[in-house]
């Protein structure tokens, strides 16, 4: 891709004050009737949800995953000057660092309700936040020139129908998050129970093979290019545990030597256009 400069956008303060004049961009086209079942962004959205990734173990967490996906982003030297579609980021982990590195953000969520913790924050000014369906994006095709869709492909009831949508409104590169069987989180069939009595708010999720996820993109002309794997230890034993320092140096030393690069999880993955 060419290179476009642009000024980088100021570090954003998710603490900062609400902001009293931010408003709501909502879809400008009829969308098909809501279904609660493909608007799981609206948890991830919630003020509960970032309870999830609190204290030292949750900043861990959350770092190990901008730190991959920058990585796959050419450690973010494709960003500056492009147009960024973030399905589902409402919680807020990427639209920051996305925007740092000179990105011209747009934040989509299902419902309005998704858009509150970017209301509240200081990258109200310089984000824009659009809500309507997750599978009839109000979007032009391939609009955007990265589009990047981070804990929502494993929740949807229909995820094959959101992966048309990515590729549809993406001009050269996706990123994407997913759990994979690849790894000790095939156990997770099992020992589900354990992690929401840990995490008390997990929810039900859908694992995949790698090839099923590849070959849902492939058939709309996108190729895998660069993945990213964070973790061999589950997350959930990082929040129980709570050791960063002690967990960090284990997972650090797991993947000097290899073990995260063929079963870590979950799998940050980009996927690059091949053909329109």
């Amino acid at each position: 891709m060419a290179a476009l400069v642009a000024n980088a956008v100021p570090e954003a303060d998710l603490a900062a004050p609400p902001n009293e004049t931010a408003t709501f961009a909502l879809a400008p086209r009829r969308a098909p009737p809501a279904d609660r079942r493909e608007m799981p962004d609206v948890e991830t959205s919630s003020e509960r949800y970032t309870l999830r990734f609190r204290g030292a173990s949750g900043a861990y967490l959350l770092s190990v995953q901008e730190a991959g996906i920058i990585k796959l982003l050419d450690n973010g030297a494709v960003l500056p000057g492009r147009m960024v579609l973030d399905v589902g980021g409402g919680h807020m982990q990427l639209a920051g660092p996305l925007a740092r590195r000179g990105a011209k953000v747009t934040v989509f969520g299902s419902d309005p309700a998704c858009g509150r913790r970017w209301s509240r924050s200081a990258l109200a000014g310089q984000v824009q936040f659009l809500a309507g369906s997750l599978l009839a994006m109000p979007m032009a095709d391939q609009q955007f020139e990265v589009v990047v869709c981070i804990r929502l492909l494993s929740h949807m009831e229909d995820w094959r129908a959101l992966v048309a949508e990515l590729c549809r409104v993406a001009r050269h590169s996706i990123v994407i998050d997913y759990p994979t069987l690849a790894s000790l989180n095939a156990l997770s069939l099992f020992a589900f129970p354990l992690k929401r009595a840990i995490e008390t708010n997990t929810r039900t999720y859908r694992s995949f093979r790698d090839r099923e996820v590849e070959e849902a993109f492939a058939q709309y002309g996108f190729l895998p290019v660069a993945s990213y794997r964070q973790f061999v230890l589950p997350m959930a034993a990082h929040r129980l545990l709570g050791r960063v320092g002690l967990l960090r140096w284990v997972e650090a030393g797991l993947r000097a030597i290899g073990v995260t690069r063929r079963i870590g999880n979950p799998v940050l993955l980009r996927l690059d256009r091949v053909r329109t």
